[in-house]
């Protein structure tokens, strides 16, 4: 991904998704992800998963991050689900991944960690009914209402952005 530029994930843009039947393929994202992360950190020692380059979070630190983030999505299908008006807010400083030592953590067990929170986080979106779908909360940051098919493909985007950061991340360690 050299020479590639790659836009802050605070200045990105989420379209409206007015197909609700793109939400099967955007689950399949979302459940692919600890599998991805898995094949990504193939081979990696703990010190070079701890590493850090260019004053960024670590390969560890990235996955730390989304394990820290899974409460906040689940959340958020529930607000959906429960027919909240507005979404519950995240804390934009990342404050608790920044306080966590993930780096001091074993890759493996971070791994497993996202894979069983992310699986309940999946277990939850497939359990809406057609009426769950229709529902609609305002993004608090974004000021933009979202039903379950755009908040899924906002994680999965999330998801995406951390994930191409552990590929430089590797990149920039010669991994």
């Amino acid at each position: 991904m050299t020479g590639m530029m790659r836009t802050e994930w605070f200045k990105r843009t989420f379209p409206k998704i007015d197909d609700h039947g793109r939400l099967p393929t955007i689950v399949e994202r979302l459940a692919d992800t600890p599998f991805r992360i898995e094949r990504k950190t193939e081979g990696i020692t703990e010190t070079q998963a701890s590493s850090v380059f260019d004053q960024k979070w670590s390969i560890k630190k990235e996955i730390g991050h989304l394990i820290d983030l899974e409460p906040l999505w689940l959340g958020r299908v529930r607000d959906l689900k429960n027919g909240s008006e507005v979404l519950r807010k995240v804390d934009l400083t990342n404050q608790k991944t920044y306080e966590r030592d993930h780096d001091a953590e074993d890759l493996g067990s971070l791994i497993e960690t996202f894979r069983k929170d992310r699986t309940s986080l999946v277990q939850e979106i497939v359990a809406f009914t057609e009426e769950d779908i229709q529902k609609s909360a305002l993004h608090p940051r974004l000021k933009t209402p979202m039903h379950l098919v755009d908040l899924a493909y906002f994680v999965a985007e999330h998801d995406d952005h951390h994930l191409s950061q552990i590929t430089l991340l590797k990149k920039s360690l010669n991994l």
